[in-house]
């Protein structure tokens, strides 16, 4: 009975992911900044190379400026100590604030799609179009399983492969804004 399981999970992996793959991204209908803005702690993220230093305790900060840019600092442990990155991200006409453009050194700007955000703005998925990079967010250093599953589902139902994805370690203590 197993066996069959797992038979009919390959073959579902098999024949519906890579159509999956194939379907364009789709970010939420809406974002609410007001709401989105504050800390988010990483849960999970397809490794990228301006992470490669972060042994843990990745967090992001979010504010909206008055001129409706939005502040971004990400923020990491490194084995010597923090490390900080901070850029300006702008809402992406159209998109009911759900998809930016963020920009951490001129001229270069990425794309910053929120693909599932938890109704009560408990966790985020964030990715980009070409499904290279996907980070998963959670306003609390660890994200209960059954929220956990649903970010992730989220995610699967875009197309992006799961099987690059790292957990953050988090102390839940380091980071901390004032």
């Amino acid at each position: 009975m197993v066996l069959h399981g797992f038979r009919t999970c390959a073959l579902f992996l098999c024949t519906v992911a890579p159509v999956l793959a194939q379907t364009p991204v789709v970010s939420v209908p809406s974002v609410d900044l007001a709401r989105y803005a504050g800390k988010w702690f990483e849960i999970g993220a397809f490794p990228m190379f301006f992470q490669r230093q972060c042994v843990g305790d990745s967090t992001a900060h979010y504010a909206v400026a008055p001129d409706g840019k939005v502040l971004v600092t990400n923020r990491c442990r490194t084995e010597s100590g923090f490390d900080e990155a901070t850029g300006n991200a702008m809402v992406v006409e159209g998109s009911s604030n759900s998809r930016l453009k963020v920009s951490f050194f001129w001229p270069f700007k990425a794309d910053y799609w929120v693909i599932g955000l938890d109704a009560d703005y408990r966790w985020a998925v964030v990715g980009n179009p070409n499904r290279k990079y996907l980070w998963v967010l959670s306003r609390t250093p660890q994200l209960a399983p059954p929220q956990l599953e649903a970010a992730l589902a989220t995610a699967t139902q875009q197309g992006y492969d799961l099987s690059q994805l790292r957990y953050t370690a988090q102390s839940g203590a380091a980071g901390q804004r004032p």
